[in-house]
């Protein structure tokens, strides 16, 4: 039965630079094949679209994650090149998924994308299960939906995934979680503005 996976995916813009997104594509054991659903006005899907491939990352680095979300990056994450399709492997991934796009179905505004993948490696191994990365992830996930979701309904949210961070995080888990929530007020306070 396939089941989502988040994690971070890139692609390749226009200039060859490194484009990030959190993406969770739906996957089954084999991880043969990816599902992905981006939106249509994306900056990803105009690059999948463009290159026919990306490159799916297993990740447990969640301030990474917290900060493709919120496009606030210090530096672009170190990454090297893939070699059977064009893109970039980021070297914090645990594993990583080469593929190739082999169908496009775009008859919704989040388009379907079937995926093979054409090769996969590890990075190193995966730190492990914490509910503070947990947490995190679903924040992230809240955080990437503040246009769609009522913010009363995101903030009830959030303030049961903080009680999982202030128990189990560490350093980097609790900066993830402030830069969501700083995120998510600051989406709330623009979206208050404009209306």
């Amino acid at each position: 039965m396939p089941l989502i996976l988040e994690g971070l995916l890139t692609t390749l813009n226009e200039d060859q630079s490194l484009h990030l997104s959190p993406m969770g594509p739906e996957v089954d054991a084999t991880m043969q094949r990816l599902i992905l659903r981006p939106y249509q006005t994306s900056t990803t899907f105009a690059n999948l679209l463009r290159t026919g491939a990306g490159i799916f990352h297993v990740v447990d680095d969640v301030e990474l994650l917290a900060r493709a979300v919120t496009g606030q990056f210090e530096s672009v994450p170190e990454h090297r090149p893939a070699t059977r399709v064009p893109g970039n492997i980021l070297l914090s991934a645990c594993r990583w998924y080469a593929f190739r796009v082999e169908r496009i179905d775009d008859r919704l505004p989040r388009a379907e994308l079937d995926c093979l993948v054409a090769e996969w490696g590890r990075e190193r191994d995966f730190f492990g299960f914490n509910r503070a990365k947990h947490a995190v992830v679903e924040a992230a996930i809240l955080a990437s939906r503040t246009a769609h979701l009522p913010i009363a309904q995101i903030r009830t949210q959030m303030a049961q995934l903080r009680t999982l961070v202030d128990k189990t995080a560490g350093v980097q888990e609790q900066q993830a979680f402030e830069l969501l929530e700083r995120y998510i007020e600051d989406q709330s306070q623009q979206a208050t503005s404009s209306a």
